[in-house]
Formats: C-alpha cells, structure tokens, sequence
C-alpha cells in the first residue's frame, strides 16, 4: 500500500479536497461541505451498511434456506393429477394437530408446494402452527411454528436484518443506515460527476469505469466512485423502500399516504344488515391483527372452505389464495389473492357464510398508485417480485455495497497524512467549518430544506445536525487559534 502511494503520479492536489480561500464563500464552500459530510458519514455510517448488507443478502436468498432446512415440508415429491379437496386436506391436518383455532388456509403458491394449514394455538404468542399438507395425497408432512406466514428461519433472518434482534434499540441501526444511505449516494455521485465534468477527459466512460492508468488512491477512488454509480439506482430504491417500514421514517411516511388518500381500499366483511363488530375488516392473514378467526368464534366446518373457494374462484380469484374465516357472526368469509411474483395477483372478496355469494371485493387494478408502488416496492426489497432474478440482484448489489465500503475505507487509510510534502499533495479533509465558506444563498435555502429533511427523516436530521453544530463549533474553535 505504502509503495502504490509513493509512485502515484498524479499532478497537483486532489479536485476534490481543493480548499476555498479562508473567509471566502464560493461554489468551492458547497464542495467542500459536501466532501467533509459524505467522507465523516461514510467513516461512521459505513459500519451500519456493511452489517445491513450482509444481513440483507442472507435473507434475499431465505426461499432456497427454507427449502434446505423444510424442504420436507414445503414441498411434495409427486406433482400433477387431481387434489383432494380442500375440506379433506383440513380433516387431515386437524386430526394430525386437534389444538387451537383454526385460522387461514393458503393455497400452494407451485405445484410442488403444501397446502398451510394455520391454527392460533395458546401458548406460542404472535406465532402459529402451521400445518403442511400434501394436496395430492392429504398427506400431513409436519408443522412449524411460523409469524405472519414465515418460517422459524425466515422470521430469525428478518429480525435480524430489521434490528440485529436488539428490539426497538436496533431499529434504530437499520433506521440510520437507510436514512444515511441516500444521502451517501446523492453525495458521492454529486462529488464524482462534478470532479468528472472538471476533467479534460471527462466522458461517459471516465464516469461510470475507473481510470486504467491510476495508481494509489486514485485508482481506489476509481473504483469506490464507478462502482457507486452502477450500484446507486439499486441503493436508492433499497433506501426508499426500508425507510417505509422504519420506526420514525415510516410513522411520517404513513400520514403522507393518509394524507393524499393513497391507501389500499378496505375489504368491508360486514353481512348485510349485520352491526359492525371489532375487526371487521379482513386481510389476508388471520389470528393477528384483527384479521381471522379468535378463540371466541366457532369454528367452521371443512366443508365450508370448499364452499368459501369455490365462490372465489368464480368471482376470478385463480392462484394462490388465504382463505380466512369470519372472526364473528356478523362478518363474511376473506379470500385473497396472494401471488407475489409479477405479475402480482392481490384481489380480495368476502364471501357470505351461508349463502356463499360475495357481498364485498376490492381489485389490485383499483389500488391508488402510492398503495401499489409502495406494496411493489415491498415486495421487491424482500426479493419476491422477480423470482430468481430479483435475488441475483440483491446479492450483486448487498456485495458492491461491501466492496464500495472497504474501498472507502483504504481510500482513507491511503490518505492518511503521514509521508509529508506527498501527503500533502495527496491532500487533506475540507477544514472545519465548511458551512462558513458556503454561498449565503445557498446557506439560506439550505435551512429550510435540512428542515423539512428533519422531519422526514427524523434519524437522518437529528444526526445532521448534530454533525453541522460540531463542524460549526470545531470551525469557530480553529479560527481562532488562527
């Protein structure tokens, strides 16, 4: 490393760390502004997206764990033929599993797949048993404990990208990370388009490949910058995406989709002429949050899901489908569609309990277009919607993520001012007290605009502007040691 720095034989200082007179403000303040935040929140932030990555690669590839780990229960050995009807294969599960409540039957999503039979069981909190059953043979293959329809693996693997299985304290981690992402993206391509256009030799190829001739830092910068700008749309989306189930971020971006009436229409599962009761409008899970059966609500007999699906499938619903039982009296039957893969089946209806007619529907094609992008979105951060595809580009993207990070962090240590007058023809970070040389135009635009990102963004702002105080303050301490 030492060897590549000494034999770099790059003319003049860094672009990138050219300083601005001291006292002047010029567009020269904006950069050097820009520099100090994106190298400080690369230095700190960095740590949180190597972890997040990482993670997020292992989950992105939970669909092959599950079949590794379950795969005697989430699939069947012989496919094709005709399928015991859906009441016969629930006779078989409840008399394998007599305990608790049943809850939701799902459809296989592949010919190969189980039929789940869930059943809110005392005792296993927010999780439920969750029966696998051989839709060709009504063969009963095993029962997990899962949440919200995910293996014990998946559910640990989400938990542990989502908050490092810390709680709400590690959510804030993941908080951070997505909120700093962009803001790291944004600047690095600002910083290396802007150094781009200042070469003679700018060119499209000079932006998005590093230069072949660049030894040293150079060639490292080269190569944490042109691999940024291959990876940013993937890093951007990924940012969007996890900031909408994030504990301060998303809590805002829920009243902005309140606010412009961009939700999904609800599924209204009263009867006709029936008193509205708690939880009366189905989704498309049961036993958790007001969706399906309780303990208190008879259970139906199997048959009636032969019933419930039979309507569905008239009224258009193919695929897989949730079937969820009325959660009282008065509420109908819940069938939805639940395809994740483009293109994407989501529509619902409610079925009468005893007349088998559908009183109620709602249609993916009448989804606002906030609801579909951010259920598509959804979708694709997980790596569902795509199938394999959608995988294979997480993974490329979490490892460049990686590789950006560990190129970021040598660009560093290659920096570091140790080898005198070379050292200093490498260059330095910006000054402290950036901000001051910044254009007061820009300065005044730029409060309200940190202002409203505050509030988006709630970790993103109180961790920016702790870094503009500090900066400020080590800016105002420096000029008078002056």
């Amino acid at each position: 490393m030492t060897a590549t720095i000494d034999h770099d034989p790059g003319p003049g200082p860094d672009p990138d760390l050219r300083r601005a007179a001291p006292g002047v403000r010029s567009r020269h303040g904006v950069r050097e502004l820009l520099v100090r935040l994106h190298f400080y929140a690369g230095v700190f932030v960095a740590p949180f997206l190597v972890v997040a990555a990482l993670t997020g690669l292992v989950y992105a590839l939970t669909p092959q764990l599950d079949q590794l780990v379950y795969g005697d229960r989430l699939g069947v050995e012989r496919t094709g033929g005709p399928t015991v009807p859906l009441s016969g294969q629930i006779a078989a599960a409840r008399a394998a599993y007599p305990e608790g409540v049943l809850a939701s039957v799902a459809t296989p999503a592949e010919p190969d797949g189980t039929t789940r039979v869930v059943l809110d069981v005392p005792g296993l909190g927010e999780r439920q048993r969750t029966v696998f059953v051989d839709p060709y043979t009504a063969e009963v293959r095993g029962a997990l404990a899962t949440r919200s329809g995910a293996t014990p693996l998946t559910a640990w693997l989400g938990d542990l990208h989502r908050d490092l299985r810390l709680g709400e304290t590690g959510r804030l981690y993941s908080e951070a990370a997505a909120s700093w992402l962009w803001v790291l993206v944004a600047g690095g391509l600002v910083l290396w388009l802007g150094r781009a256009r200042g070469r003679r030799a700018a060119s499209v190829r000079g932006v998005l490949l590093p230069e072949r001739t660049a030894r040293g830092v150079r060639r490292t910068r080269g190569l944490h910058a042109a691999t940024g700008v291959w990876l940013a749309l993937g890093l951007l989306f990924l940012s969007a995406t996890g900031l909408t189930w994030s504990q301060y971020s998303g809590e805002r971006f829920g009243r902005l989709v309140d606010a412009v009436q961009g939700n999904a229409p609800k599924l209204d599962t009263r009867l006709p002429g029936a008193a509205p009761a708690s939880g009366a409008e189905g989704g498309e899970h049961a036993g958790h949050g007001g969706d399906g059966a309780t303990a208190d609500a008879a259970e139906p007999g199997p048959a009636a899901f032969d019933t419930a699906l039979a309507t569905a499938r008239r009224a258009g619903l193919d695929g897989p489908v949730v079937l969820t039982p009325p959660a009282d009296a008065s509420a109908a039957w819940v069938v939805a569609q639940k395809d994740d893969v483009w293109p994407v089946r989501y529509d619902r209806v409610a079925v009468h309990p005893v007349t088998g007619e559908v009183t109620a529907r709602t249609r993916w094609a009448d989804h606002p277009p906030l609801a579909k992008l951010s259920k598509l979105g959804v979708q694709g951060h997980m790596g569902v919607l795509f199938g394999v595809a959608n995988q294979v580009v997480l993974v490329v993207v979490a490892l460049g993520l990686v590789l950006v990070v560990l190129w970021g962090y040598r660009m560093w240590w290659q920096r570091r001012p140790t080898r005198g007058d070379r050292a200093s023809r490498l260059g330095r970070a910006p000054a402290r007290g950036a901000w001051r040389r910044v254009p007061l135009p820009v300065l005044v635009a730029g409060v309200p605009a940190v202002a409203a990102l505050g509030w988006a963004l709630p970790v993103l702002g109180c961790t920016l502007l702790l870094f503009l105080v500090v900066d400020a303050a080590a800016g105002l301490v420096a000029g008078r040691a002056r």
